[in-house]
């Protein structure tokens, strides 16, 4: 599979990258990396995004993850290795990249679920991440971005 376009060469997609890495700067001392990386994983696992799942699972290995619970992430509501925060975190991401496919969106019970783990700062960096997150695996499943060849650190 070979991408649409070479994205990551092109002058105004690297604008458009520039600003979402920025968005997603601003909430990396918010949240737990774990947390972070979990998010990232889930949604695009559900996205269907094999270069961002490449990505992060990489970089969660990197950052000292165990390969169990990544191996898990898709099936976390079986496993019980998640702490009760992380739940509620890869909740909120689920119902949150999953808006169309649940009337009203993000249900109630999740947000309070979550406001109970995280104060509002972290409440924002979580809607902002899961936001970022889905706009990245966006880009690179419309593109058909090729999935495997990420090394951690490859993007500064």
């Amino acid at each position: 599979m070979e991408a649409r376009i070479d994205y990551f060469g092109n002058a105004l997609a690297g604008k458009v990258m520039k600003h979402l890495s920025s968005t997603g700067a601003a909430v990396r001392t918010a949240l737990p990396v774990a947390t972070q990386e979990l998010v990232k994983i889930r949604a695009s696992q559900i996205n269907g995004c094999g270069f961002c799942t490449d990505m992060h699972t990489k970089d969660a290995l990197a950052a000292g993850e165990e390969q169990q619970r990544l191996n898990l992430v898709a099936v976390w509501r079986e496993a019980t290795i998640f702490t009760d925060a992380e739940r509620a975190a890869l909740e909120l991401t689920e119902q949150g990249t999953r808006i169309a496919d649940g009337a009203g969106g993000v249900s109630d019970e999740a947000w309070a679920n979550a406001a109970k783990h995280y104060d509002d700062d972290q409440l924002a960096a979580l809607i902002s991440l899961i936001a970022v997150i889905n706009a990245y695996n966006r880009i690179n499943v419309i593109n058909r971005q090729p999935a495997g060849d990420y090394t951690p650190g490859m993007f500064g």
